[in-house]
């Protein structure tokens, strides 16, 4: 089993529900659904587009999956979790937009929000006495990417490259698109999203997701609302 820690809105949230009508799947429920229909793509080739998202559920990555460390179990993590957000305050994105990120789309903060990603790398920081060594065979997968010096530096003391200086926080509504197909999905994205694009959200959550072995797909095991005064 993996555990991943997480920022996704509430299950009955409107931005949540598109998300879910989007990808075909709750990661609430652990159900799935009809999958959207994109003008010009065959249905087998929209599957293809949503597969990854679809599998780890709407979310916005805060700390990515892990193994638990030897000697730790779920209680103490669940423990920590809730004392974590207890003691973090909400989070306002002022602009949340669709965005082209590679080959991939994406909800982001059309700004950078500094107290979000400073409250990310505490997330980092904090749980991971609960992370067990990352894998060779996973930092072989991280590498076949391409990695920046700081990236490869992150791989090796976070388990994962994107932490720190190198976060961005997106909200993944595909994985890779190819450059033929990018218009076509912007376009029914945009019209999907329309309601949410340009628009604030308030981070009011987190959410711990579990993998129950490797490559099953992802859902929610707990969710705790930020309720701190402060996020120090």
């Amino acid at each position: 089993m993996r555990y991943a820690i997480y920022a996704t809105p509430a299950p009955d949230h409107p931005l949540t529900r598109a998300a879910v009508a989007w990808l075909g799947r709750d990661a609430f429920g652990a159900t799935d659904l009809p999958l959207p229909t994109v003008e010009g793509l065959a249905p087998e080739t929209v599957e293809a587009y949503l597969a990854d998202p679809a599998r780890y559920g709407f979310h916005g990555t805060l700390k990515a999956p892990f193994g638990l460390a030897d000697g730790r179990s779920e209680d103490e993590l669940l423990a920590a979790f809730d004392a974590f957000a207890a003691a973090s305050r909400p989070i306002a994105i002022p602009e949340l937009v669709l965005r082209r990120l590679g080959r991939f789309f994406a909800l982001v903060p059309n700004e950078p929000v500094d107290e979000l990603d400073e409250w990310a790398g505490r997330i980092v920081a904090d749980f991971d006495s609960f992370r067990a060594p990352i894998s060779e065979a996973d930092m072989a997968r991280r590498r076949a990417a391409g990695l920046t010096l700081e990236e490869e530096n992150n791989l090796v003391r976070w388990g994962y490259p994107y932490v720190f200086g190198a976060f961005r926080f997106h909200l993944s509504l595909t994985g890779r698109v190819p450059r033929e197909d990018a218009e076509a999905v912007d376009t029914a994205l945009r019209r999907h999203f329309a309601a949410f694009d340009g628009k604030p959200l308030v981070i009011d959550r987190l959410a711990l997701f579990v993998e129950p072995q490797r490559g099953a797909p992802f859902s929610v095991r707990h969710v705790a609302s930020l309720d701190g005064a402060n996020a120090a």
